[in-house]
């Protein structure tokens, strides 16, 4: 690795981080704006306090003592749900934007750096219908990249409303036929294993903590090292693209690129760095780690 890279996207229109400052953002999701919690804005804010109340629809206010859990407060004329669209010279995407109890809206928009380079990738490989595997796959931003390109998709989630969400975002995008598969993403990367499965694309996105369908136990420090060595079993060796990104704050670019190079050896084409959104008076809030290379 020669250098860390900064990421951005490049082509959302009907997205836009307005402000952050005092561990808060305020965003633009298509014709609404929210303000939510963000924990690496440790800056002031650039805007007044009085300028985020006039403009957020919808405010979430933590429940004492909880870092996820709380509510929203919700102004008149802002709905609950939403569909919003992505558009960029590659490929029109749609996707639900709802207000969860867990700050969460259904998209992480910094993600749109790395469907790009899914769609390019899948599109560019000499394979007739690549296999793409998309594991922690939350409500499908990948995934549709992943179809969008033509691919035979693979979307791997232990939470079985994310995957009914996705699954609304692949109608909405006028795509079908990707694989839903409600499970703990280590139990069935260990079964594809076994059975053999080679996989031209691998996305991997997983949380701090989770927890499988069944009660499995999900640490990202303890499980992401044999995790990772599954996956290089999985990745065809000829043709393939790999993405793995981190929100734990204690993950830097340096330690996921140990964990690369031990699982999968010298890779072609590598690129590292954090993935960020810059809002409207050019500060940059970074948004986690990301690690990616493709034949």
């Amino acid at each position: 690795m020669k250098s860390i890279a900064l990421l951005t996207p490049e082509h959302w229109s009907t997205y836009q981080l307005i402000d952050s400052g005092n561990f808060e953002k305020l965003e633009r999701f298509g014709d609404h704006i929210l303000a939510r919690p963000e924990p690496q804005a440790a800056w002031d804010k650039s805007l007044s306090e009085t300028d985020w109340e006039n403009l957020a629809g919808a405010t979430f206010r933590r429940e004492k003592g909880s870092q996820e859990k709380g509510e929203w407060i919700v102004r008149k004329g802002t709905p609950e749900r939403w569909f919003m669209d992505y558009r960029s010279p590659q490929m029109r995407l749609s996707f639900k934007i709802a207000l969860s109890s867990f700050k969460h809206v259904g998209i992480f928009p910094e993600q749109a750096a790395n469907w790009e380079y899914i769609f390019t990738h899948t599109q560019k490989m000499p394979v007739q219908t690549p296999r793409v595997l998309n594991l922690f796959a939350y409500t499908g931003g990948a995934s549709l990249a992943a179809k969008a390109a033509g691919a035979d998709v693979a979307h791997v989630d232990s939470v079985k409303q994310v995957v009914s969400w996705a699954r609304e975002n692949m109608e909405a995008s006028k795509l079908d036929n990707i694989r839903w598969v409600v499970e703990d993403a280590l139990k069935f990367v260990k079964r594809e294993v076994k059975r053999g499965s080679v996989y031209q694309g691998i996305i991997l996105d997983p949380p701090a903590y989770g927890r499988g369908p069944d009660g499995e136990k999900w640490v990202l420090e303890e499980h992401i090292n044999e995790l990772l060595k599954l996956c290089s079993q999985l990745l065809d060796k000829q043709n393939h693209f790999f993405i793995l990104n981190l929100y734990s704050l204690g993950f830097s670019t340096l330690i996921v690129e140990n964990l690369i190079n031990c699982s999968f050896g010298q890779v072609k084409n590598p690129e590292a760095g954090e993935l960020y959104l810059e809002d409207k008076h050019k500060k940059r809030l970074p948004l986690g780690t990301y690690y990616r290379f493709h034949s």
